[in-house]
């Protein structure tokens, strides 16, 4: 039997990743490749954000387009569109610089109404939406944050809106993530997931969420009452970390609505990041840079 199909929309942050040392640029932006990642692995995904009218705004937009994400949400607004300068160092994206350009919004009642279809709506502490939070929670079947390495006092401050938390230690061991996860469990979030770039992810959730696992199950980790189950990344050539974590999680939050079995989740989410590795930009689309976007 087919899975049901899933509705996800990215609300907020979009940018063009520069990248001067090789002459092109890719489009991207958390809430963006979280929609179109959640589009190839099967789901039904919408874009809510705003775009430029340069040709920044166009790169992201046509690519967009070409993924499938329904852009029916989108504002383009006159100005030039976010940006980030990205150098890769052995593979490794470090972000030099960058512009907020148009990028900034507010959701109306009418947008609220609309994400209220769906069933996982995304942002993420890149959109500049914190503000609004306590409303997108309130109308948002399940809601979905990315954290990335906020430091406490911001998580603290906000999980208690999300469903779904995202939060990134690169340089964390596992047994340090599963403390920082369960830590954020305790703030309200259903599921917690914590990403280790190439250590992989823990993933903590209760019971009630992670339907069809169980805490022995193989790949867990255990705990106490919840669902805890963890992830490796798989080895692959790396070419450019940008925008992996946005892969694994798209694919985790699929499969948290597919309601899939989380250890076996924790494993499919670290695999898809990993391949996101070895290719350039967070999903292609490459673009010249030209005098308009140097």
């Amino acid at each position: 039997m087919q899975p049901r199909l899933i509705r996800l929309v990215a609300v907020g942050d979009n940018v063009v990743d520069r990248y001067p040392d090789l002459g092109v640029m890719y489009p991207g932006g958390n809430a963006v490749n979280v929609a179109v990642h959640a589009r190839r692995t099967g789901a039904e995904s919408g874009y809510l954000g705003a775009v430029g009218t340069d040709e920044a705004g166009r790169v992201v937009r046509d690519a967009l387009a070409a993924e499938g994400v329904d852009l029916s949400l989108l504002r383009t607004v006159d100005g030039p569109n976010a940006f980030a300068t990205v150098r890769l160092v052995a593979g490794e994206r470090r972000f030099t610089g960058g512009r907020e350009g148009v990028s900034r919004f507010r959701l109306s009642p009418a947008d609220l109404v609309r994400l209220a279809a769906a069933d996982i709506v995304h942002t993420g502490e890149c959109s500049f939406l914190e503000g609004q939070l306590d409303q997108l929670a309130a109308h948002a079947r399940r809601l979905s944050f990315d954290f990335s390495e906020r430091p406490w006092d911001y998580v603290e401050e906000h999980a208690r809106h999300a469903g779904i938390a995202i939060l990134s230690s690169p340089s964390g061991s596992r047994d340090k993530a599963l403390a920082l996860a369960r830590r954020v469990r305790a703030l309200g979030p259903a599921t917690v997931a914590v990403t280790l770039g190439a250590h992989g992810a823990v993933l903590v959730s209760e019971a009630a969420e992670a339907a069809g696992s169980a805490a022995e199950a193989a790949g867990s980790l255990g705990g106490s009452g919840d669902v805890v189950a963890w992830g490796a990344a798989e080895p692959v050539a790396v070419v450019d970390t940008l925008g992996a974590g946005d892969a694994f999680i798209a694919r985790l939050l699929v499969g948290l609505a597919r309601g899939e079995d989380l250890p076996a989740l924790a494993v499919a989410a670290t695999a898809y990041a990993s391949h996101a590795c070895t290719s350039y930009g967070a999903f292609g689309h490459e673009a010249p840079l030209s005098k308009e976007t140097r």
